[in-house]
């Protein structure tokens, strides 16, 4: 990269020159912010407030041909990345550009081209995780480059990756899906206890926006259980949460009447703690999802990571589950913060 030649110039002989970048003011549990904004011309009386903030001396640069200020360079890597449903500010600060969520859904980083472009010389770019919940305005990401110049042809080579790759951040908005839910086990169905998963689950269905079918109860049958199964579909049904019977006890038909109706599974267990018992499988369009018993009493488990890839429209493989491991064991804090945490990214 070309160096570009700088001169500097102290802060008491620069009364009538133009600043090239924002001069940020920074006072520590109170405020951050710009003092003064690139293109402001400096005045006698901003001296002792540049002083106070540490500026003892300013640069000032003449652009080459093919050089790129910073603001400029940071809305090209924006627009460069800037996937469906977002968006970005238009006036930088600081040199730095966020990028926004235009509505809630499921925010999706391609992290193999995100790493090539942060590879590329003076390149930054940061976001929250992959696979993160989020709701409309709120930021998703931040770019910049670091020097307060750089080449043309460092653009380019972003550009070029995004032209061909894709972009890197998108929000994936959730599907109304109609959703049905089969409980199974023989004290729930005979009344000698009280359902507790319903509730639970039809509170996950809406907060996503889903449609929900209803509720039905089984014995423990493997026939019955896919005869329930059949029902939700006949019904529309894009989604059937399974809960109960999902362990390896004899009395446990759930993870059987889902291969009994001939769907793929994806997955039976998955690297998370709490959740290792989960089921995954596709009959036709609809998905089969066989719950855990921790999702009944856990705040957060593997269910919550996997509800919001199924209504973003995500169609998961194992290698999806088997990415879980790194991030998968919660650490069950007093207050759960989740998603803002690294729980099963």
């Amino acid at each position: 990269m070309s160096k570009n030649p700088m001169k500097t110039i102290p802060v008491e002989e620069s009364v009538g020159t133009v600043l090239c970048q924002d001069i940020t003011e920074i006072v520590p549990g109170k405020f951050k912010g710009v003092l003064f904004s690139k293109g402001h011309i400096i005045k006698k009386e901003d001296i002792p407030r540049l002083l106070d903030v540490g500026k003892s001396n300013l640069y000032v640069w003449e652009l080459k041909e093919g050089d790129i200020h910073e603001n400029e360079a940071s809305l090209r890597l924006a627009v460069a990345t800037s996937g469906q449903n977002i968006s970005y500010d238009m006036q930088p600060k600081e040199g730095k550009v966020g990028l926004f969520a235009t509505q809630r859904g499921l925010f999706t980083v391609n992290s193999d081209l995100l790493l090539e472009m942060n590879m590329v010389e003076s390149v930054t770019m940061a976001s929250l995780p992959k696979n993160y919940p989020v709701e409309a305005g709120q930021k998703v990401a931040g770019v910049r480059v670091v020097p307060l110049v750089v080449p043309n042809t460092v653009l380019e080579t972003v550009e070029q990756l995004a032209f061909t790759r894709g972009k890197v951040f998108n929000v994936l908005p959730y599907k109304p899906l109609i959703c049905g839910v089969v409980t199974t086990g023989s004290e729930v169905y005979l009344g000698r206890i009280k359902d507790k998963f319903g509730p639970v689950m039809k509170e996950k269905i809406d907060f996503f926006g889903g449609r929900f079918l209803g509720q039905i109860f089984c014995p423990d049958n493997m026939t019955v259980i896919s005869q329930a199964i059949d029902e939700h579909i006949k019904n529309g049904a894009d989604l059937i949460i399974l809960t109960g019977g999902m362990s390896v006890d004899p009395d446990d038909m759930t993870p059987g009447a889902i291969r009994a109706t001939g769907a793929h599974v994806i997955t039976y267990g998955a690297p998370v703690q709490p959740g290792n018992m989960m089921m995954l499988g596709y009959l036709g369009n609809t998905t089969l999802l066989g719950v855990p018993g921790c999702a009944m009493y856990s705040k957060t488990t593997v269910l919550d990571s996997v509800l919001c890839r199924i209504f973003a429209g995500v169609r998961l493989t194992k290698l999806d589950f088997a990415r879980m491991g790194d991030g998968g064991l919660c650490q069950s804090c007093e207050v759960c913060t989740y998603p803002k945490c690294y729980f099963c990214r």
